[in-house]
């Protein structure tokens, strides 16, 4: 392994993505955009971009926000709630100060109380999500959702969404995950030529860049990580243990577990999670009658724990399993998140006994206080792969 390797985006701001995100979409607002905040993945962002504007993803995993939303909120809540609603308290989320409005959506029950608490700040809009995907109301259902978003943002920002501009964000969304996805071919490589933080930092400035802007440094990203392959350059060890996070929106202070996990001699290759690969996993299907309805079935795909029954969840673990086949399965669990705790159960014994592999749950915070902990657990873990 060589080190001190060119980064795959070389713009100053390696390895900080927020810096990077944030950066661009003061640019978008200096061109005359209008900024919307979004919380989650299940945030239709064609619909955003047909109108000419940007998506934000809001602030949510800082610790140090977590005390001043424990003023209101109770002390036992999710750290992702708490984490946002401290932001906001604190006046301290950048990417909340630019957004114009913001669009929440029903995914748990904290959430949508938190959004009752600061429904007054800005203009938002909460969209009712389906949460049994496979019952033929769900698609109806949102697709109804994602025209009704569309009249707010109409409404709003007084400017008309058409059908074409659309469709065109469509085939743009398809676009950028086709080379997301020549990325990620990289992390299924033995060994590796990606770190995870490399991979993080452009699916986290996916969310909010536009294909258009996005393409250079995509097709720049492909090209330097082939030249890595030439050249014999790769992360970690040749036989480093090889990882896959699943499990809960993982971001700031909880990528402490990914650090440790590399610390520990392991690469993470996969990140199973709707602040990693997940978003760029699937494709929308172009020129249909009706472009919201084909959003609608993209979007619920997803296989976040709210849904029920969640098998999706289990058909694409085993998809990225036989793609980038890792030695271990680690799930990462937010404390008070008791979908995805409840459901670790399930991914347990389908890893362990489909796949006969390790597997590991993790249950944290956005605290340091745990870290000695994980690393115990984590480091046991990489010595039973290695024996």
């Amino acid at each position: 392994m060589k080190t001190n390797v060119e980064p795959l985006v070389n713009d100053g701001f390696a390895g900080e993505a927020t810096k990077r995100t944030l950066g661009y979409l003061q640019a978008q607002r200096e061109k005359g955009k209008n900024i919307v905040g979004i919380y989650c993945g299940y945030a239709p962002l064609e619909i955003i971009r047909a109108m000419g504007a940007a998506p934000a993803v809001l602030c949510a995993f800082a610790d140090k926000t977590i005390a001043a939303g424990e003023e209101v909120l109770p002390s036992n809540l999710c750290p992702l709630i708490k984490s946002s609603y401290g932001f906001l308290k604190t006046d301290t989320c950048p990417f909340f100060a630019i957004s114009e409005a913001v669009i929440a959506e029903t995914t748990c029950d904290g959430k949508k109380k938190m959004f009752e608490l600061i429904a007054d700040i800005k203009p938002m809009h909460v969209m009712d999500l389906p949460q049994l995907p496979d019952q033929a109301e769900a698609i109806a259902n949102w697709t109804s959702m994602i025209k009704k978003l569309k009249g707010f943002l109409e409404t709003t920002f007084d400017k008309k969404i058409n059908d074409a501009d659309v469709e065109k964000e469509i085939a743009a969304t398809n676009e950028k995950n086709r080379l997301m996805n020549k990325i990620f071919d990289f992390a299924a490589l033995t060994p590796t030529p990606v770190s995870w933080l490399e991979f993080y930092d452009l699916t986290y400035l996916g969310q909010a860049a536009t294909t258009q802007d996005m393409l250079p440094m995509l097709k720049q990203t492909i090209a330097k990580l082939e030249e890595r392959v030439a050249e014999g350059i790769y992360h970690g060890e040749k036989d480093s243990p090889r990882a896959m996070v699943t499990g809960c929106p993982v971001g700031g202070d909880a990528t402490k577990v990914f650090k440790v996990i590399e610390e520990a001699g392991g690469v993470v290759v996969v990140l199973d999670s709707c602040t990693g690969m997940k978003p760029y996993s699937g494709m929308i299907v172009e020129n249909t009658p009706d472009p919201y309805e084909a959003l609608s079935r993209r979007y619920l795909d997803l296989p976040c724990s709210c849904m029920t029954p969640n098998n999706r969840r289990l058909t694409e673990l085993d998809k990225m399993i036989e793609r980038f086949k890792p030695d271990v399965v680690i799930d990462v669990v937010l404390h008070a998140c008791h979908s995805y705790n409840i459901e670790s159960h399930k991914i347990k014994e389908h890893v362990i006994g489909k796949h006969k592999m390790p597997f590991l749950k993790i249950e944290t915070d956005y605290s340091q206080s745990d870290v000695g902990q994980i690393r115990t657990r984590v480091e046991a873990l990489m010595e039973l792969v290695r024996k």
